[in-house]
């Protein structure tokens, strides 16, 4: 189901149609003067008195055969989040009882919320949030439309002009989409494409072929694609929005577009999952689209590594050793650990190349973070105290909800190799998500603020919730953004 919306002044009376209007926790409205319903008021009254004694967030009205009203309860001193979350709870009520047609008659929000503007941009960006749905490849196109005519006197009430939620949705939905694409369109080769086009939205893209990676020494990254018919990249995208020279923000991502496991290869069932192993990098993407369309006031560098993980006659054997961009060697113990390869190469490049304020890299590197926190929090690792506090309260005041993690120089010696500078995996066994981390945080050569956030139990949902629907997430947007606004711009 998709949804469209769109502005208007006034309401013509001559109209039939089906309104939302907005109260306060006693169901009071004082809007129904302004409408077409005002031989109605003492019958709406009624109904509305009959059924304040039920406790729901909305309320039908059924005023005559073919219009209803729907009335939405404003709760006293609700947050940002529960404006948001009231928004897509609404979607989800709507899509339920089939009602397609509305029309939210916002000049009566006043009565209910102390500022009606950051209110009703905050409920309608959860609604949007909410509604996403990937059905690109559907033969039989949805005709189901939900029609959202939002009208007011306030002309200062325009949710498609506020370029913030307007850019965050997009961002948002660029990521989803991009996780969403089966493995056999969205290869490295057709990402990277994709990547390029964000140009035009006033980002610098470059991309770094094979050729170029090998010239680098890139050999980490390299290695998780040689078995592969299809190209490895890295792809950097900066977007400045200072004229300063200050030193840019820097996200990295992981891009395994399909992980089979490689030479170790997974299990058979699910294995169609991994087509959102590079949802790391959908994120840094979404990010730096939104960035862009916001004309944010930073300066950030996103750094992306797209490969495809194939078990092919040129593939990455166990037991091999290589030299990564940093110079440190690495024995690959395990093919299926391959993320922290991608990423290795590309922190330490990027640290090198930027020299970044901090460093924040996204993964759905391990599934031993679900074993550990489920699909509630994102693990949190880092170098710096003040940096995870800043994304842990960043997390909390839009919903995406990270958990901070150890590290520890117990945990790093377990990824010490006997033929190398450090092997890929822990053969020990356990804290399989800290010492992947600790593994990463070694190409973390100039002690930069560094923070690692595991995504593996957040990426994909097969279930919803509360700002989502079945599917991808697009978790980490809306939370770096956050990150951007409240301490970096």
């Amino acid at each position: 189901m998709s949804i469209k919306i769109s502005i208007k002044k006034s309401i013509s009376p001559k109209v039939v149609k089906n309104y939302v209007l907005f109260c306060n926790e006693n169901f009071k409205i004082n809007a129904l003067s302004n409408l077409n319903l005002k031989n109605q008021s003492n019958f709406i009254n009624k109904l509305i008195d009959s059924n304040k004694l039920i406790k729901k967030d909305f309320l039908i009205l059924n005023i005559t055969s073919i219009q209803k009203i729907i009335l939405v309860k404003i709760k006293k001193n609700q947050s940002s989040l529960d404006n948001e979350k009231l928004g897509a709870k609404f979607f989800d009520f709507i899509k339920e009882n089939t009602v397609f047609n509305l029309t939210l008659y916002n000049n009566n929000i006043r009565a209910s919320s102390s500022n009606n503007l950051s209110f009703f941009n905050e409920f309608m960006h959860g609604l949007e949030l909410k509604s996403y749905e990937f059905k690109k490849y559907k033969s039989k196109k949805d005709k189901e439309i939900f029609n959202f005519d939002i009208s007011s006197d306030n002309k200062s009430i325009n949710f498609q002009k506020d370029k913030r939620f307007k850019a965050l949705i997009e961002g948002t939905n660029l990521t989803k989409d991009l996780v969403s694409e089966p493995g056999n369109i969205l290869h490295p080769d057709e990402y990277a494409k994709r990547l390029k086009q964000l140009k035009k939205f006033g980002l610098k893209v470059v991309v770094y072929n094979e050729s170029k990676l090998k010239k680098l020494g890139m050999n980490a990254l390299l290695g998780v694609g040689q078995g592969s018919i299809r190209g490895s990249y890295l792809v950097t995208l900066e977007w400045k929005g200072l004229k300063s020279k200050d030193k840019p923000l820097a996200f990295v991502g992981k891009g395994v577009c399909f992980d089979t496991g490689g030479i170790s290869l997974k299990p058979a069932k699910f294995m169609e999952d991994m087509t959102y192993d590079m949802a790391g990098s959908a994120v840094v993407v979404g990010l730096m689209k939104s960035l862009a369309l916001r004309k944010a006031k930073v300066n950030v560098v996103g750094v992306v590594g797209l490969v495809e993980n194939m078990p092919g006659g040129n593939a990455q054997r166990p037991g091999d050793i290589v030299k990564s961009y940093s110079g440190k060697t690495i024995e690959i113990l395990n093919t299926d650990a391959e993320g922290r390869l991608v990423l290795a190469d590309a922190l330490s490049f990027t640290e090198r190349k930027f020299k970044p304020e901090m460093i924040v890299d996204l993964a759905t590197l391990t599934g031993a973070i679900i074993v550990s926190l489920g699909s509630e929090y994102a693990g949190l690792f880092s170098n710096n105290d003040n940096l995870s506090k800043k994304i842990y309260e960043a997390g909390l005041k839009v919903d995406e909800k990270v958990w901070r993690m150890p590290l520890h120089k117990n945990y790093d010696k377990l990824i010490n190799s006997k033929n190398a500078d450090m092997q890929n995996i822990n053969y020990v066994g356990g804290a399989g998500s800290t010492t992947a981390a600790q593994f990463l945080q070694r190409f973390i050569l100039n002690k930069t603020p560094w923070a690692h956030l595991d995504i593996a139990g957040m990426a994909f949902s097969k279930y919803g919730g509360a700002l989502n629907s079945w599917g991808a997430t697009g978790f980490g947007v809306r939370l770096l953004n956050k990150l951007i606004e409240e301490y970096y711009e």
